[in-house]
């Protein structure tokens, strides 16, 4: 049975990708679900349709029973994959799906929803303010003023943020792209990405994995949201009332770097509300955009470095960090001589 077949038969409210986010609806009672929802939008999957996911998961269980996983689209399979993160970072989750009805299983998503929702909004309102303070030259004052409180006057409008957000590989010193960005005759997909998310804000053509997603503002942008708003000037040991350490994180995801650079691509914008229909952020384009290379297996020597990077960043006393060792050290003669052995052995062997 192929894929189109095996999905025919699931019900119309499957409808559309549940990794898409869906109509805000309240949900109505607190539990720890919404809590649990706030760290798995900020750190596993964040612009998402919480209900559907739950229900598309379900079904596709069922599915599964008779069809390979790999007949499904790659779309499916990576929703599926973020239905199986959640199952396991919650237990108990699946068997309070597989005994719910209808009505509960959606009230589950309900709850997962309003808690990432809720944490996006409070890291929006938070950020609007904060980035001002990072990306101001050092020792002066923003020229002319950016209010804390408004951003009509950000995006391509303002010089500072304008050279933050243009894509890459475009010269903003160029009178005539400036102009086409700020007058919108050239449009700004959420895949073509701004310069900010490089190192020194500096691209690469010939290298473009060189500097990307290690940028000083992502980093201060991060700790504010993680660690602690005061940890972003110091070494990062504020952590005792930080979201990572109220849930446990002692290292950076992936998805949380691409959550942290669609935040802050945000904070940059003139958009005054985080929203799904605007086509001027096209924030869910972008924040995908991350994840499709990011979650590229053939992109995994370059994503594994960017982690090791960011873990010593961010978490530089946890073993993700991977510190090199010490050059002298007792470990490193022995690693260096069993390295000796296994290359003499490959010699030896090479040569029969």
């Amino acid at each position: 049975m192929i894929a189109q077949d095996a999905t025919s038969s699931i019900p119309s409210k499957r409808g559309s990708s549940a990794l898409q986010m869906g109509p805000q609806k309240k949900a109505s009672s607190s539990d720890p679900l919404v809590s649990h929802g706030r760290h798995f939008g900020r750190t596993v999957f964040s612009l998402c349709n919480y209900p559907s996911l739950l229900t598309n998961g379900i079904l596709r269980l069922e599915l599964l029973e008779d069809t390979p996983l790999e007949e499904f689209s790659a779309e499916e399979r990576r929703e599926h994959r973020v239905f199986g993160q959640l199952l396991d970072s919650y237990p108990g989750l699946l068997e309070r799906l597989k005994d719910g009805s209808e009505e509960e299983i959606l009230h589950v998503g309900e709850l997962i929803g309003k808690g990432a929702a809720g944490a996006r909004g409070d890291d929006t309102k938070t950020l609007k303010s904060a980035v001002l303070d990072w990306i101001s030259p050092k020792g002066e004052a923003i020229q002319p003023p950016l209010h804390r409180n408004s951003k009509i006057d950000r995006g391509f409008n303002h010089e500072l943020t304008g050279s933050l957000l243009c894509p890459a590989g475009l010269d903003w010193n160029d009178s005539r792209t400036k102009e086409d960005l700020r007058s919108g005759e050239m449009l700004v997909c959420g895949d073509q990405w701004p310069i900010f998310l490089y190192a020194l804000h500096t691209y690469d053509p010939e290298d473009p994995w060189c500097g990307l997603l290690r940028s000083r503002l992502l980093v201060c942008a991060y700790k504010h949201v993680f660690t602690s708003p005061s940890s972003v000037e110091r070494e990062p040991k504020a952590t005792r009332s930080g979201n990572a350490r109220l849930h446990g994180m002692n290292a950076v995801t992936i998805a949380s770097v691409a959550y942290i650079a669609t935040q802050v691509r945000f904070a940059l914008s003139s958009s005054s509300v985080f929203s799904r229909t605007d086509t001027t952020t096209d924030s869910e384009t972008f924040y995908h955009s991350l994840l499709d290379l990011l979650e590229d297996p053939e992109e995994c020597q370059e994503v594994d470095e960017l982690l090791t990077w960011w873990n010593r960043q961010v978490f530089p006393t946890s073993s993700a960090a991977k510190r090199p060792i010490s050059a002298n050290s007792a470990l490193s003669k022995i690693r260096q001589k069993r390295l000796a052995l296994r290359q003499a052995a490959d010699s030896d062997n090479g040569s029969l």
